[in-house]
């Protein structure tokens, strides 16, 4: 019985240190004081953001942190935390950040961006980015200023060349 307790423990621990090494960003929140409907709301938010959000023991986490190598963040699993996962680096900072604004008793502690630990900082930085499809967009427009400038020219062109020939031609006659 104690052994098949440990085996699960471990199969935690491990499943945890693979979320934490596969994710591109891993944030740790303090939620306590907030009541369960706002943690509804929260949990809501994060999963329209495709980001999993979970609770687990801070023994079970802090080995986990260690065995993947960030240590650093042992020192924020304290108290009643919630750890969010998702493939994207700046999803979780952002709905995070965000629903921190609205409701102080969320606290923001620490993450793993990117395979790096870094502080409430670096996370409230993360929280300005758009989304991802926004960055996609500011990039593809980025690219397409050119084109665009090139065309109007090329048009502009043809639009003088257009209106010379006919005052060419009146003039001829």
């Amino acid at each position: 019985m104690k052994d098949a307790v440990l085996e699960s423990k471990k199969a935690i621990v491990s499943a945890i240190q693979e979320k934490m090494t596969n994710s591109q960003s891993t944030v740790v929140v303090e939620y306590r004081g907030l009541t369960v409907a706002e943690v509804t709301e929260l949990r809501r938010s994060l999963r329209a953001e495709g980001i999993e959000f979970k609770v687990y023991k801070n023994s079970m986490s802090q080995r986990a942190a260690e065995a993947a190598g960030f240590n650093e963040l042992t020192e924020q699993l304290t108290g009643p935390n919630a750890i969010a996962f998702s493939d994207d680096a700046v999803a979780p900072s952002r709905v995070l950040a965000k629903f921190a604004k609205k409701h102080d008793k969320l606290v923001l502690k620490g993450a793993i961006v990117e395979g790096k630990v870094v502080g409430v900082d670096t996370i409230k930085e993360l929280s300005s980015l758009p989304n991802r499809d926004g960055m996609l967009s500011m990039l593809l427009s980025c690219l397409q200023a050119p084109v665009r400038s090139f065309a109007c020219a090329v048009k502009a062109v043809a639009d003088k060349d257009g209106e010379a020939a006919p005052a060419e031609e009146a003039a001829a006659e």
